[in-house]
């Protein structure tokens, strides 16, 4: 969905009279910027706990039937339990909306026949042990740098402003500032769970402190919540589900609850699924499908 700001962005632009854009994407994937790395340092520190404590007091406590459910402390250590001793990088995945649902209960039995559901998981494996280090944050910065950048961001970017005729130039993924970012420990990128703290050093006399200290702010858009107050909109993602349904490929079951559930629970949310189901039938009916 954030390829339609971006390209709106970029058209703003060149309708302006530029014809480049400065874009900063890769700033937090050389940096330390991503909200997803403190998150799983701290789930690492489970290990650090001694291994006859954690298999002989916590996991039996907190992993077992008879756990206190009803106290929200005792359910945020067992998820804090469970999400730890899932290994990286699956762990990462751990909120797709694939990996939350057995694949049987949303994917037909004819769709799952004919594909390797363990391949999307076995290619991200393989780029997050391909980094030739030790460190957990600069395996994850690897895993982005080939997954998160090179697989979705620049070319989302690129295509965009390519469409709206500007040119666009990446000034943090510049080659010599990369090999320098790659070579700044772990502990200075990320120090205690601070995002970009060696950023914000190293810039702290260059920067305002409004930009060093402002949020994360993504392309994003909140589909869910528009589609829900928008007619128009709702009617296009409706009849978009009604005309994947036919395909096959899901249950319709699985489809009547996502449109059940967010209108009842999380709009934006389950929003995400929905969009992604709508460009998918949009992108099928254009091309003849």
């Amino acid at each position: 969905a954030s390829a339609l700001p971006a390209y709106y962005c970029a058209r703003l632009a060149k309708e302006a009279g530029k014809h480049v854009l400065l874009a900063g994407d890769g700033g937090d994937e050389i940096f330390a910027g991503n909200a997803r790395y403190a998150k799983q340092k701290l789930f690492e520190f489970y290990y650090r706990l001694p291994r006859w404590f954690r298999a002989g007091v916590l996991e039996p406590l907190l992993l077992g039937p008879t756990v206190m459910e009803s106290l929200p402390v005792l359910r945020k250590a067992r998820s804090y339990v469970r999400q730890s001793r899932m290994p990286m990088p699956d762990r990462m995945e751990s909120y797709n909306f694939l990996h939350r649902t057995p694949l049987d209960t949303i994917f037909s039995h004819d769709f799952l026949a004919t594909v390797n559901v363990e391949a999307p998981l076995e290619n991200i494996r393989d780029a997050y042990h391909r980094a030739d280090v030790d460190s957990l944050l600069k395996r994850m910065l690897h895993l982005d740098l080939k997954i998160t950048l090179a697989d979705n961001d620049l070319r989302k970017v690129n295509r965009m402003c390519e469409l709206a005729g500007m040119q666009v130039r990446y000034p943090m993924l510049d080659e010599r500032l990369v090999e320098f970012a790659a070579a700044v420990p772990s502990s200075m990128l990320l120090d205690g769970f601070e995002l970009r703290s060696f950023y914000r050093r190293a810039l702290g006399k260059f920067l305002a402190p409004e930009t060093l200290d402002k949020n994360k702010q993504g392309f994003g858009l909140p589909f869910g919540v528009w589609m829900k107050g928008h007619q128009p909109l709702k009617a296009l993602a409706y009849d978009s589900l009604d005309g994947f349904k036919k395909r096959g490929y899901l249950k319709p079951d699985y489809l009547d609850q996502l449109t059940r559930q967010h209108r009842s629970e999380h709009a934006d949310y389950y929003g995400v699924m929905i969009w992604v189901l709508t460009m998918l039938e949009l992108w099928l009916q254009a091309h003849g499908h």
